[in-house]
């Protein structure tokens, strides 16, 4: 799918996200693995909002999504912010790079939107194709108990300046796949532009995506709690995954 209406409106409804300190702490996890983070992609980048932030850190790096929309809002805010920045439009289970990378990182529950074990498996083995020995991989999933928990069969409604959102879940518990609709309502002076979207996430447990890793080619593993270097709880809603491509 392209995430058109989406891309509209997705900055405007993660302002809470904290960007900035989301960079500040990948930098210092890279750190905490001793590893130099070299040439660098953000898969899966979405508005770019990451990307840009990491770049302002002197990372170089560059940026992949699957949605033109997308990448378009990105393509505009990296120009704005002076750096001139490379967004490539592919799919994660589609990468296929000009050359390897020493960094993989993937946010924001990117890899919870593949709904098929096989796509999830097929993007970790096209990562670690085109990853350097040695190399990192660092991606966050929202985990099966958040997906249980707090996203289920909720409704949330958010309401700015640019536009009124309707969140709405549906829980599938065979597969701990959430359906997601979202329907915006635009400001357009006195009027409202409606406009939707339907998509879902799969959470996966946790050992099976260690499994996976290994099936990719990865053989250290480390697990924390978002934002965080500790290990994470039993209720963690978000987990970092960090894997390193074997030497």
């Amino acid at each position: 799918m392209s995430y058109a209406s989406f891309a509209q409106y997705y900055d405007s409804l993660t302002h809470n996200v904290e960007y900035a300190r989301r960079a500040d702490y990948l930098c210092t996890l890279l750190a905490h693995l001793g590893h130099a983070p070299g040439l660098t992609l953000d898969l899966a980048c979405g508005t770019g909002s990451l990307t840009v932030e990491l770049a302002k850190r002197g990372m170089d790096i560059y940026g992949i999504d699957g949605s033109a929309d997308m990448l378009s809002v990105a393509r505009q805010k990296a120009a704005e912010s002076g750096l001139d920045l490379l967004f490539l439009c592919q799919k994660m289970q589609k990468l296929d790079l000009y050359g390897t990378v020493d960094t993989v990182i993937c946010a924001l529950d990117s890899i919870n939107h593949l709904t098929l074990e096989k796509d999830v498996q097929t993007a970790f083995d096209r990562v670690s194709l085109f990853m350097n020995p040695g190399g990192w991989f660092l991606f966050d999933v929202n985990t099966v108990y958040k997906h249980r928990h707090v996203l289920a069969d909720n409704i949330f409604l958010y309401d700015t300046d640019e536009v009124y959102c309707i969140w709405q879940n549906h829980y599938e518990e065979k597969n701990d796949r959430v359906g997601i609709q979202l329907d915006f309502f635009g400001r357009e002076g006195n009027l409202y532009h409606r406009s939707g979207e339907h998509f879902y996430e799969r959470a996966y447990p946790q050992e099976q995506l260690l499994h996976m890793l290994n099936q990719a080619g990865f053989d250290v593993v480390y697990r924390f709690a978002d934002l965080s270097l500790e290990e994470p709880g039993e209720q963690e809603e978000r987990v970092v995954f960090a894997a390193r491509k074997k030497k």
